[in-house]
């Protein structure tokens, strides 16, 4: 029988122990923040990821809202935080795989390692790189908002899909990708 789960993020993938519970601790300078513009395109190289981004925004139980289902190639960003690249913890997401178990753009998204880029076009002609510091997963359960979805006051990503073990509801937990702004491409339009 074949396996089929979408890859885990091994325990190596972590913040190491003295940045555990501080993830603005970064191995990686932070180029200056990018005022604010829209992101257009997130690409993942290393793991084949080149998708368009929806606007999201939260639904009634102030949960974000996923990106379209039927369309598991698109990822989405929370268009009422942070632009990414710009000063502070901008938020994408996007599905792991379908209910038909078709995979989604994040499939691979548990075996992104540290030091991988993750790029992200905005409308101002910019291409935002970020290095990934580390790729965590948690329990639904025991999520910790403050650690994935708080910042350090530089410009940071955050790329969550499902992850975890599945049961009968769907996946138990979260693969949250951490990543720090390092450079950016291309000059402003306009």
């Amino acid at each position: 029988m074949v396996d089929r789960r979408p890859p885990q993020p091994s325990a190596g993938q972590a913040f190491s122990a003295p940045s555990a519970g501080r993830p603005g601790s970064r191995a990686h300078p932070a180029a200056p923040p990018l005022p604010r513009s829209e992101p257009v395109r997130l690409r993942i190289p290393a793991i084949g990821v080149n998708a368009s981004l929806a606007r999201l925004g939260l639904d009634r139980t102030g949960a974000l809202r996923p990106p379209p289902e039927g369309d598991p190639g698109v990822a989405g960003w929370y268009g009422g935080g942070t632009a990414p690249g710009s000063r502070g913890t901008a938020v994408t997401t996007g599905h792991v795989d379908t209910r038909a178990g078709s995979p989604g753009v994040f499939y691979r998204l548990g075996a992104v390692t540290k030091g991988e880029a993750v790029e992200i076009s905005r409308s101002d002609g910019r291409t935002a790189v970020f290095t990934v510091d580390a790729v965590e997963v948690y329990d639904k359960d025991s999520f910790p908002a403050r650690k994935v979805y708080g910042g350090s006051g530089r410009p940071e990503l955050r790329v969550i899909t499902c992850g975890g073990p599945a049961g009968d509801g769907g996946y138990r937990g979260n693969v949250v990708v951490y990543a720090t702004l390092t450079a950016v491409r291309g000059t402003k339009t306009g």
